[in-house]
């Protein structure tokens, strides 16, 4: 078994390489509803919820904010941001809930270990102390929190 170490984060980065583990538990409870048989529905809502709630203000830190120190030409940017279009589309689809659910699961989770593996490790190598700066002020994380979602549907017993 492959031992990985874990990435060294920039305290700059630290908080949305938190809002990547929310992520991550996402497609966490998305494949267990589904190996549950949840009603597609019930997790789109909580997956609707989430998008608003963490994951849209999510990308639009990271597009503000993270990318340009890497620049717009950047391809690794350009990957991201495609990645950003495509999972919007997916979480928007309002037909062929569960196919889209799957693929949800699997590309955003996909996507997360890019940015932190790739993404994030790049602009740490290159990001100036200043820039630095300037994304640990502009980013405001939201502690995350679904105690108040009321259907928990990845706990439930098949």
């Amino acid at each position: 078994m492959e031992n990985k170490k874990p990435i060294k984060r920039h305290e700059s980065l630290k908080s949305l390489s938190r809002e990547h583990h929310h992520g991550l538990l996402l497609s966490w409870k998305i494949r267990q509803g589904i190996k549950l048989d949840v009603e597609p529905r019930r997790m789109k809502d909580y997956t609707d919820w989430f998008k608003k709630e963490y994951l849209y203000p999510h990308f639009e830190a990271e597009e503000k904010f993270v990318f340009p120190v890497l620049g717009s030409e950047d391809l690794l940017v350009k990957r991201a941001l495609a990645e950003h279009r495509r999972l919007r589309r997916l979480f928007n689809q309002q037909s062929d809930i569960l196919k889209a659910l799957s693929l949800i699961e699997e590309e955003l989770d996909k996507h997360i270990r890019f940015e932190e593996r790739v993404v994030f490790n790049e602009i740490q190598k290159i990001a100036s102390p200043d820039e630095f700066a300037e994304i640990e002020k502009k980013h405001h994380a939201q502690p995350f929190s679904d105690d108040n979602w009321q259907d928990h549907f990845w706990n439930q017993k098949k």
